[in-house]
């Protein structure tokens, strides 16, 4: 039988930044409503350039040219602080472990808090403490009276079954891990500045983001592709296309509030890895190598309210599937960072 037909990519491949940080109306409008700078803080990380793009385009889309994007983190790489400019985002390098750093910052009236560290953190609790603990208590003091936008986790929440649709806002926290745990207190930090400070803040528990380079589908068809043995033991995910993903939590800033408010982000339906991998394996035309055996239960996310106030994804998860693997069969560079989603322990 003939090998089946590789699916297209949606776009060039110099394309793919510009096609994952394009702005939906819905958030268009909601740009709309920020004054005065907005900032990205912790830039650099893998949703940063697409959140900080996303913010400058549909801030142009409505009108509001005068409001600069400004791209926060410590830019030790040029070429980095360029990928940003050329969207018509101002970079700023600062080091916000450092107390002193975040005081000269300007005066934000609207925040997109993406810093932390996650992986490589095993045995390391003082630097998740400082990372994802102090230097957002030290942020949120600095504006008390900002938006914020804060990123957090799914794996806050403990494990669900898929025919329970996932984990809601409701939920109360169950961390496993010291990763998780450090989340939980920075959320705490930003939910104690809006209690006590009355700073607006939306906290956003995405589950998981996926693009061409980098996450679940990527680790998955990259193993399909070589051969590789591939752990369903986590026998179950949700995921959203990172665009997606970026412009629900761009309109996610309407939610911000005093207490802080929650909001999932994820994608429907939740899937099987199992699955996944078959899907990838009919694509390459080659057999799946999948070991351990599928446990009930897994970091799975209900996105009903999101979906409810933002609308539901607009990239299917056969797009997502088809585009990614496109993308790994035509050789195309990936960002080299396995997300250890068939983890259970919380040891990242």
């Amino acid at each position: 039988m003939p090998t089946p037909a590789l699916p297209r990519l949606p776009c060039g491949v110099t394309d793919v930044d510009q096609f994952l940080s394009t702005p939906s109306a819905a958030a268009a409008r909601a740009a709309g409503t920020f004054a005065g700078p907005v900032a990205v803080l912790g830039a650099g990380g893998k949703m940063g350039l697409h959140m900080a793009a996303m913010l400058r385009q549909a801030l142009d889309a409505a009108g509001r040219h005068d409001v600069p994007v400004i791209g926060v983190s410590r830019f030790g790489d040029q070429r980095a602080r360029e990928r940003f400019e050329a969207f018509g985002v101002q970079t700023l390098a600062a080091d916000l472990l450092d107390e002193e750093a975040i005081a000269r910052l300007p005066d934000f009236q609207t925040i997109y808090f993406l810093a932390g560290i996650k992986f490589g953190t095993t045995g390391q609790p003082e630097a998740l403490r400082r990372f994802n603990e102090e230097m957002p208590a030290m942020v949120a003091a600095r504006f008390p009276t900002a938006r914020f936008v804060a990123f957090s986790t799914g794996c806050l929440y403990s494990f669900a079954s898929p025919a329970s649709g996932g984990s809601t806002e409701a939920d109360p926290p169950a961390p496993l891990g010291d990763y998780a745990v450090s989340c939980l207190g920075r959320e705490q930090s930003f939910a104690h500045a809006a209690a006590q400070r009355g700073t607006p803040t939306v906290l956003v528990r995405l589950n998981y983001a996926v693009e061409f380079r980098y996450g679940v589908l990527v680790d998955i068809a990259q193993k399909v592709l070589a051969g590789k043995p591939i752990d369903i033991s986590m026998g179950f995910v949700n995921v959203i296309w990172q665009r997606d993903a970026v412009d629900q939590i761009l309109q996610a800033v309407s939610l911000a509030d005093s207490p802080a408010a929650i909001v999932n982000v994820a994608g429907l339906p939740i899937v099987s890895v199992s699955d996944l991998a078959h899907r990838f394996a009919a694509i390459f035309d080659r057999p799946p190598v999948l070991t351990g055996e599928p446990e009930p239960t897994a970091w799975l996310s209900n996105p009903a309210k999101a979906h409810r106030l933002f609308g539901p994804p607009t990239v299917t998860l056969d797009q997502a599937v088809e585009w990614t693997a496109a993308w790994i069969a035509g050789g195309g560079a990936t960002l080299g960072k396995p997300t250890k989603f068939e983890c259970r322990s919380g040891s990242f």
